[in-house]
């Protein structure tokens, strides 16, 4: 006799599949309201957010060219600057077009060493610098690399327990004012570097890179995280174990990132400048940034107005995002 089954159960797990949302379409931040920390009149561009190891800040990079510290009352004080922008009496200038960049600096990444309190600063322009826990002027540590002078000098993170530095030298070729030349040529010139503090070299661990920008140590410390701006994509660098000193893939996004920070959970927050497929005809809403987890899949993201277009996202342990943008004249707060 023929049998016959039901394909009832089937059916509906099919539809289950389909009607649901995925789990990172479900987890998604409204990134609408934020508290505004407001930088004084004139400044611009609060790329990267950093803490220092007592919590206190953010401390960000500006258009002057300068370090400035919040101090948790409303209120900024200066707290580094290059040798530059005291030579060139920068501080004289109410406002400073990108053109004078590179007489005062312009302060990208910012990362500080746990242990000593130092602050490295990735300057587009000055290279790459340290400045002590108290501030002032920076030391200029590096402004080339195997014979070739850092012209794009972008993102930077450290090895908190070697003290090794990481970071991004995004072109050879083009300067920072020149950063969609990088993109709309597909510069192919860009290069992951490490400092080493002890010795003070500089070792160039990867070149003939497409735009790299961010750069994070993984939390085992086993890897870095490389964010390739005109490409949407993550890289993975090893740094230790039986794939030393080679890369692959790790994910690709959905959109154009900036900065890559740790979440603290294993996983990173990638901030995106703009959506991958974006049209000037959707809604006043896009991707902000996305949380990617260490496996390189997608577990988050943060939606918010077009206008704002994130640089950095840094997650604190109270829940609260930090962002920075390289246009914004705040530092934004998202309540999680």
């Amino acid at each position: 006799m023929k049998r016959f089954t039901s394909r009832l159960p089937l059916l509906a797990t099919l539809l289950a599949v389909i009607l649901l949302p995925s789990a990172a379409e479900a987890m998604v931040i409204d990134g609408s309201n934020t508290q505004r920390l407001e930088l004084p009149d004139m400044l611009v561009g609060p790329e990267s957010v950093a803490f220092d190891v007592h919590g206190a800040g953010p401390y960000v990079g500006v258009s002057d060219g300068r370090i400035l510290k919040y101090d948790g009352k409303g209120g900024w004080t200066t707290f580094a600057y290059s040798p530059s922008y005291t030579k060139n009496n920068c501080s004289e200038f109410s406002e400073l077009p990108i053109t004078r960049e590179s007489s005062c600096g312009r302060p990208l990444g910012l990362r500080f060493h746990v242990d000593s309190g130092d602050l490295y600063i990735a300057d587009a322009y000055m290279g790459l610098m340290r400045v002590g826990p108290n501030g002032g002027e920076a030391e200029v540590l590096a402004t080339e690399a195997d014979g070739k002078p850092m012209r794009f000098t972008n993102g930077v993170d450290i090895d908190q327990v070697t003290g090794n530095v990481y970071f991004t030298d995004s072109s050879t070729t083009y300067t920072r004012a020149q950063h969609e030349m990088v993109t709309k040529t597909r510069d192919s010139t860009g290069r992951v570097m490490k400092y080493d503090p002890w010795t003070s070299q500089v070792t160039v661990l990867q070149s003939d890179l497409m735009y790299p920008n961010g750069v994070a140590i993984s939390a085992d410390r086993t890897h870095l995280v490389v964010a390739l701006t005109g490409q949407c994509k993550l890289m993975k660098y090893w740094i230790q174990g039986p794939k030393a000193n080679t890369s692959e893939s790790f994910a690709d996004l959905p959109g154009y990132p900036d900065n890559v920070r740790p979440d603290g959970k294993g996983g990173y927050w990638v901030a995106l400048n703009r959506e991958k497929f974006e049209s000037p005809r959707t809604f006043d809403r896009h991707l902000l940034a996305v949380k990617i987890g260490a496996d390189g899949k997608k577990l988050q993201e943060i939606k918010g107005p077009k206008n704002v277009r994130p640089a950095e996202v840094v997650e604190r342990d109270d829940g609260k995002i930090y962002f920075g943008s390289i246009e914004l004249p705040y530092v934004g707060i998202i309540n999680t």
